[in-house]
């Protein structure tokens, strides 16, 4: 009996793991289908990458790499966009999943903060990115770090919770 929940268990773990590469290469033929031009907004984007003076504070300057022109890629940003939008509500079903077969507590906590990582990431470049500015790219940049932060500390509270529910189930009759 144990094996057979043992397998049982693997193979739902197994699909799931399945369903979001599956769904992660769809929405990205998808982007790629659906949007026009993209390969050529694409080239064109890279080919605009240069070396852009980012000043810190008041007397400092860095050397950063960011578009020359950042309002002529908007195509591009849409694209970007539409697909971390996609792989955020992919992970809101990769996660209903996971609760209903009962995943272990660290598979759970995984996508929850690739769930908070790739919907906050989505926000950022709808916010950021579409305006079109030399300093939106900074600040998406600036803002994937810090979702990177939030998603970690997300992963630890749920970890936590599930130690505190498991503790408490296990005291109980």
């Amino acid at each position: 009996m144990i094996r057979s929940a043992a397998r049982n268990w693997s193979l739902h773990e197994g699909l799931i793991t399945a369903l979001a590469i599956g769904g992660f290469f769809i929405i990205l033929g998808s982007v790629f289908a659906l949007t026009p031009g993209i390969p050529n907004q694409t080239n064109a984007f890279f080919s605009d990458i240069t070396n852009v003076t980012y000043h810190i504070g008041t007397s400092g300057t860095v050397n950063l790499p960011a578009p020359a022109h950042p309002a002529d890629h908007t195509v591009f940003y849409t694209a970007v966009f539409n697909f971390l939008l996609g792989v955020g509500i992919l992970q809101i079903f990769i996660l209903a999943l996971r609760l209903w077969v009962k995943s272990q507590i660290r598979r759970i906590a995984e996508t929850i903060g690739n769930l908070i990582f790739w919907l906050g990431t989505a926000v950022v470049a709808n916010v950021f990115l579409l305006a079109g500015t030399q300093n939106g790219w900074f600040q998406f940049w600036s803002s994937l770090i810090i979702l990177v932060g939030a998603s970690l500390i997300a992963r630890f509270f749920v970890h936590l919770a599930g130690r505190q529910y498991g503790a408490a189930r296990i005291k109980e009759p």
